[in-house]
């Protein structure tokens, strides 16, 4: 039941797919940067991991115990990367969309946020399932974005699994 009413909806600028896509860039340059502050470690681990590549001559070398060891390592250290990343980027979007501001940096730097469809602010259980809704967004080979150019309310397809919108300040 959507409470926004159509004297309402006319004072309601939603945003377009450019301002939203302009969000997206400046988000992904600042969770690139968080990414490379928080992954320098993990890096310099897995290179630490690949220095004792020396002591491996042959194939048959990484078959034995210390060879099994530094692969496992090394795997070890991807998925704790990729974890941490999955993380970090969950909590970013879930935790500034539901914060009083409404939205990540880049929303607010192009002056948009995300309230729920009667125009309040979201909570973190809807900013989570807004967040992981991308992923069947994603899985529409970008079509799911592009939809918000063409519904009427400008809606993505996680927007409208979340039941959420996104309007200009």
């Amino acid at each position: 039941m959507e409470v926004i009413s159509n004297s309402e909806q006319s004072q309601v600028k939603y945003a377009g797919f450019w301002l939203r896509f302009a969000a997206y860039i400046i988000d992904q340059f600042v969770i690139g940067i968080a990414g490379f502050i928080l992954f320098v470690p993990i890096i310099l681990g897995i290179i630490a991991f690949g220095v004792n590549l020396d002591g491996i001559s042959n194939f048959k070398d990484l078959f034995t115990h210390d060879g099994l060891l530094m692969i496992g390592g090394i795997i070890g250290m991807i998925i704790l990367a990729i974890l941490i990343s999955i993380v970090m980027k969950w909590l970013y979007y879930a935790l500034m969309e539901s914060s009083k501001f409404g939205g990540t940096l880049g929303k607010m730097a192009v002056s948009i946020k995300v309230v729920d469809m009667e125009g309040n602010r979201i909570t973190f259980g809807r900013a989570t399932g807004r967040y992981f809704s991308r992923i069947i967004t994603n899985m529409t080979l970008l079509i799911g974005y592009i939809i918000a150019g063409f519904t009427e309310k400008k809606q993505a397809l996680h927007d409208l699994i979340a039941r959420c919108l996104v309007i200009q300040k």
